[in-house]
C-alpha cells in the first residue's frame, strides 16, 4: 500500500487550518462589535427572572426552629408550637427538636448555629419561662415575638401574659448559607444556559453562509469533512472564550466601580476560585455538546428560513433540559439530581449548580471525563451526518472532483508550508 500523500493534510492539521480561518474572519469583522453588545438584552432577562427566583426561593426554603432544653421542656415547646400554630398560620416558624440537655447542662447555640450547613435557621435555648433565642439578627426581630407566644403557651396553657425572651445575634446560620448557596446555584445556571444559548448559535449562519457560497464544496474536496466539523467547531469555541473574557472583564470593572465583591456573596461550596474553573470547564463541555447538535442540524439545512425551522426543537428542548437541571436543585440527593448529572445535556448545568451546593470535589472529576466522552460522541456522530449531508449537496463528475482537489489540495499545501 502506498504512503499517505504528503500533499494532503492530516486531520487535525486540516482542522487547525479551518478554526484559524473561521477564528481570523470573525474576529476582526465589524458584525464581532455587534455580537459583544448582545448580552445586553440576556442581561436584562437574569434580573427579571433572578428577583423572580429570589422570591420563589424565598416562600420554598425552609427556615427551621431547633429546641434545645430538658426533655419535658422540649415535649411542651413542640405541643405549644402545633397549639399557635392554629392561631398564626403559616407566618409560625417551624420548631424541630435539635438536642434534650440534662438539668444545669449548657447548649452552645451560637456555636452550632455558625457551624450548621442545614435549613436551622435559630435556636431556642433555656426554658419555656426564660426562653433564649439565638438567630441573625433579621431573624431575631421577626421571630422573638412567636418565641415568646410559643413558650407561654408551653409553660401555661391559656396564659395572657408572656414571658420575655432573651436575644444572642450570630453572624450567620446554616439556613442562611443553605439560602445564599442556593442562589448561586440558581444563578450559575442561568448564566451558563444564557451563553451558552447565546453562543452555539454562531454556527448556524456561519455553516448556511458557506454552503450557499459553494464554499464547503471547495474545502470537502481538499480536506475530510470531519476536519472540517472539528474546525468550525472549536472556531466557534475560541470566539466565545473571547467574548466571555469582553464580557466578563467589563462586568468585573462595572461591580467593583460599584462597591460589590464576591465578599457580599455566599461563598459556594468549592470556593470561588474552584467555582469559576469548574464554570469554565462545563462551559466549555456543554457549548461542545450543543455546538456539535447545531452543526448538525445546520448540515440539514440549505437557507436561513430552514435552518429557523430545524433548530427549533433543539433550542425548545435544550429549554426543557434546563428546566430539568434547575428542579435537580431542589432534589439534592435524589434521582432527580442524579439523573440530570447523568444525562449528557443536562451535567454541565446539574454539575454547576453542586459546585455551588456541595464541597466535594471529586464528583466533578467523574463528571468531567464523562462528559468529555460524551463530547467525542456527539461530535463523531455529528461530523459523519455532516459529512454524508454536505457531500450531497451537489453533484459533480469524477473528473471535476479530481481537478478541484487537485487544486485547491495545492492550495492548502501551500499555505501549510508557509505556516511551517
Amino acid at each position: 500500500m502506498s504512503a499517505r500523500n504528503p500533499g494532503r493534510l492530516s486531520i487535525w492539521q486540516a482542522a487547525y487550518v479551518i478554526a484559524r480561518r473561521d477564528f481570523t474572519a470573525i474576529l476582526f469583522s465589524r458584525a464581532f462589535i455587534f455580537f459583544l453588545l448582545g448580552p445586553l438584552f440576556p442581561v436584562m432577562v437574569m434580573a427579571l427572572a433572578g428577583g423572580v427566583g429570589a422570591q420563589v426561593q424565598s416562600e420554598a426554603i425552609s427556615a427551621d426552629v431547633g429546641i434545645a432544653m430538658e426533655s419535658r421542656d422540649v415535649d411542651a415547646m413542640l405541643a405549644a408550637r402545633e397549639e399557635v400554630h392554629d392561631l398564626v398560620g403559616p407566618a409560625l416558624p417551624s420548631m424541630v427538636e435539635l438536642e434534650r440537655v440534662a438539668p444545669g447542662e449548657t447548649f452552645n447555640a451560637s456555636t452550632y448555629l455558625e457551624n450548621e450547613k442545614g435549613s436551622l435557621a435559630a435556636i431556642v435555648t433555656g426554658s419555656p419561662e426564660a426562653p433564649v433565642l439565638t438567630a441573625t439578627a433579621g431573624r431575631l426581630a421577626r421571630w422573638d415575638g412567636m418565641v415568646a407566644l410559643v413558650a407561654a403557651h408551653a409553660s401555661q396553657p391559656g396564659a395572657q401574659s408572656y414571658p420575655a425572651v432573651s436575644t444572642a445575634t450570630v453572624e450567620t446560620s446554616g439556613a442562611s448559607e443553605n439560602t445564599g448557596r442556593l442562589r448561586t446555584a440558581q444563578g450559575g445556571q442561568l448564566l451558563l444556559f444564557l451563553l451558552i444559548m447565546l453562543l452555539a448559535s454562531m454556527v448556524l449562519s456561519n455553516l448556511v453562509e458557506e454552503k450557499g457560497n459553494k464554499i464547503i464544496e471547495i474545502l470537502a474536496a481538499a480536506i475530510p469533512m470531519d476536519a472540517v466539523f472539528l474546525g468550525k467547531l472549536f472556531a466557534m469555541l475560541g470566539i466565545s472564550v473571547v467574548g466571555i473574557a469582553v464580557w466578563g472583564t467589563t462586568g468585573f470593572a462595572v461591580l467593583t466601580a460599584g462597591g460589590v465583591t464576591l465578599s457580599d456573596y455566599a461563598n459556594p461550596g468549592v470556593g470561588w476560585p474552584m467555582f469559576f474553573l469548574l464554570f469554565a470547564a462545563y462551559f466549555g463541555m456543554g457549548y461542545l455538546l450543543l455546538g456539535a447538535i447545531f452543526l448538525a442540524v445546520g448540515s440539514l439545512a440549505t437557507t436561513v428560513r430552514e435552518v429557523q425551522t430545524l433548530s427549533m426543537p433543539a433550542t425548545m428542548f435544550q429549554i426543557i433540559v434546563f428546566f430539568f437541571a434547575s428542579l435537580a436543585v431542589t432534589d439534592r440527593g435524589g434521582w432527580i439530581e442524579y439523573t440530570a448529572m447523568a444525562f449528557p445535556l443536562s451535567s454541565p448545568f446539574a454539575m454547576v449548580a453542586r459546585a455551588a451546593t456541595e464541597e466535594t470535589l471529586w464528583p466533578h472529576l467523574l463528571a468531567l471525563a464523562w462528559q468529555a466522552l460524551c463530547v467525542a460522541v456527539f461530535v463523531k456522530a455529528g461530523a459523519s451526518l455532516f459529512r454524508k449531508r454536505v457531500m450531497k449537496s451537489g453533484p459533480r463528475s469524477a473528473r471535476g472532483s479530481r481537478s478541484l482537489l487537485k487544486l485547491v489540495g495545492g492550495m492548502f499545501r501551500n499555505r501549510s508550508t508557509s505556516m511551517e
